[in-house]
């Protein structure tokens, strides 16, 4: 099941017969990891390029942050934000992901080209979501999300979080197929993180039993990069966690579990590693069937597109 899991095709993506990267960009002031990084218009666009160029076979755009205790921006300023980005790198040959809530800002980057729609909210931040996705066909991933992020881990009360979640999410998933969406559009992300205390191993719990998120039938996306349980797990002898930018290594090696178990894609900032990591993933799951058949899968950049 995990194998099949991850070799689902979706509309409009790359099919590697691997687990993918998607590599993020954030053009925000705020994101939790590299807030102001990219806030940048040109920044942005060329981060996106470098990724690719890194081996990143997705570039994952958002104009609103989603970390504990953000704050919502406008429309305006997040389709000002992601607009200019994800038309170049539409243009330059990128399969690029629009990362929102808001059904507007999804289509104006449909419009623009944008291949996936990554919806952490599962369609129910913006009642709109469910009509534009099943009316452009295009990838839409829904995400098991119990709230906006100014009161997110409030709500990360569980008495099985693997069984809670589960439900959840299978229960939003058909929410959007009685909508309209084909079911062969839909990608699922546990939401690593949201609603989700990095103190109670909630997210340990849900990546341990990845297994029983394959029996929904759809391809995972799994995103854990630099996220709060990672730098907790690595906290010094004085209980501080670890930096954000400091977990690319855990990282990496949380990619490689992932995609042995039948991940569909990896969300990762630091694209380098992961790259690497999917790749021995896949090497390691079919002893090398693809390297005897001269199938060998480089780490390349927009010249191999």
């Amino acid at each position: 099941m995990a194998a099949m899991a991850s070799m689902m095709k979706l509309p409009g993506l790359p099919d590697l017969g691997r687990c993918l990267v998607m590599g993020v960009v954030n053009v925000t002031p705020d994101s939790f990891s590299d807030g102001g990084d990219w806030f940048d218009h040109g920044r942005a666009i060329e981060h996106g390029l470098r990724l690719v160029d890194e081996g990143a076979d997705i570039i994952d755009v958002g104009g609103e942050s989603t970390r504990p205790g953000a704050q919502r921006v406008s429309r305006d300023e997040e389709l000002r934000r992601i607009g200019p980005v994800v038309r170049e790198l539409v243009r330059q040959g990128v399969p690029v992901s629009i990362d929102t809530m808001r059904a507007e800002v999804a289509e104006h980057a449909v419009e623009a080209g944008a291949a996936l729609v990554n919806d952490v909210s599962g369609g129910l931040a913006d009642p709109a979501m469910a009509r534009l996705v099943a009316k452009s066909g295009v990838a839409y991933v829904v995400m098991h999300w119990r709230g906006h992020s100014h009161d997110m881990q409030n709500r990360a009360v569980y008495t099985d979080v693997v069984h809670e979640v589960h439900e959840e999410l299978r229960q939003r998933m058909e929410a959007m197929i009685a909508e309209g969406v084909d079911p062969g559009q839909i990608v699922l992300d546990p939401g690593l993180g949201f609603s989700k205390r990095p103190d109670r191993g909630h997210n340990w719990a849900l990546l341990a039993e990845m297994d029983r998120f394959h029996e929904l039938g759809r391809p995972l996306l799994i995103a854990g990069s630099r996220k709060r349980f990672l730098g907790r797990l690595l906290a010094d002898a004085d209980g501080r966690d670890r930096p954000f930018t400091e977990c690319d290594a855990a990282t990496a090696a949380l990619s490689t579990l992932a995609a042995a178990n039948g991940a569909w894609c990896v969300r990762v900032h630091d694209v380098a590693p992961t790259a690497d990591a999917v790749r021995v993933a896949a090497a390691w799951s079919s002893g090398g069937a693809a390297l005897d058949e001269g199938r060998a899968d480089p780490v390349g950049g927009r010249s191999r597109r």
